[in-house]
């Protein structure tokens, strides 16, 4: 009887463990956020956060970067690739290597970003913003998904800014909220560096964002995310470039003279938005064959 009773005492044990919440049964760490750093220097500029509320903000991020999981995992997957593209692009525009980050909050490093504002690619342009740093947006061509040409309107964008404002983070903060916003609030405010603006709340966490993801790219181990070099998405060299300046009825038949498929050639040429160019115009385009 005592057996039977201490049979069914441990059953009921094992049962009551079993019903309780994951968090009741184990013991999981999660990795605590990096500690905030005395300063970050961000292009050759320094940003101190010997303020509490500049101590504070630089926390936010940190934090959230740490427990962003799939955004963070696949952003620092996705870097290989599309940093060994832009990088030499910043490099001969003369605009610093830092301000690759700024590529990676606006997009997560997803070339097909679409926001709901309307703003596309890795630099996330507006169609105005497009337009008026020489990029093409129309129903059949957007090159705001073009790599290549969407960075060197980037770069154009950031010299202008830079030119108009003098340092590195009022430059940032006028990526997110347009250098006129920022021009005057500058004004307004009787201050000179948007640090020291009072700002909405998107465009006040930005400027911390991006060097809270410069840490993080830096040194993801301190976040908590162990991801090896040979487990990043790689960038592959196009097999070939076709220069044309002539109509291309069907992108199909296109792909497939050029040993290839619509699908690979759209996934390779995102800019091409149509599956046909119909290039009245007979613009010269450089597509890419994967």
């Amino acid at each position: 009887m005592k057996r039977t009773l201490s049979l069914l005492l441990a059953v009921c044990t094992s049962l009551n463990a079993l019903a309780q919440p994951g968090w009741a049964r184990y013991s999981v760490q999660h990795p605590k956020a990096p500690a905030v750093p005395e300063y970050v220097v961000f292009a050759g500029d320094t940003v101190r956060f010997n303020r509490p509320d500049f101590r504070e903000r630089m926390d936010r991020e940190l934090i959230s970067f740490t427990y962003m999981h799939t955004n963070t995992t696949l952003m620092l997957k996705r870097s290989l690739r599309y940093f060994e593209q832009i990088v030499p692009i910043l490099r001969q525009q003369g605009v610093p290597e830092d301000l690759k980050y700024l590529m990676a909050i606006e997009s997560s490093l997803d070339p097909k970003a679409l926001s709901v504002a309307g703003a596309a690619g890795l630099w996330q342009f507006t169609k105005a913003t497009a337009n008026t740093y020489g990029l093409e947006v129309s129903a059949e061509v957007d090159e705001r998904y073009n790599i290549e040409k969407e960075t060197v309107a980037a770069c154009k964008f950031l010299k202008d800014a830079l030119r108009k404002f003098g340092d590195w983070m009022t430059v940032a903060a006028s990526y997110n909220a347009g250098q006129g916003g920022i021009a005057k609030r500058i004004e307004s405010q009787k201050q000179k560096s948007a640090l020291e603006l009072w700002l909405p709340e998107e465009t006040a966490r930005y400027m911390f964002r991006l060097l809270a993801v410069k840490m993080f790219f830096e040194n993801p181990d301190s976040f908590g995310f162990n991801v090896p070099v040979g487990e990043r998405y790689p960038y592959v060299e196009p097999r070939d470039v076709v220069t044309v300046n002539y109509p291309i009825p069907s992108l199909v038949d296109f792909a497939i003279e050029h040993g290839t498929t619509y699908a690979r050639l759209k996934e390779a040429n995102l800019w091409l938005r149509d599956d046909k160019l119909t290039n009245k115009s007979n613009k010269t385009y450089r597509i890419i064959l994967p």
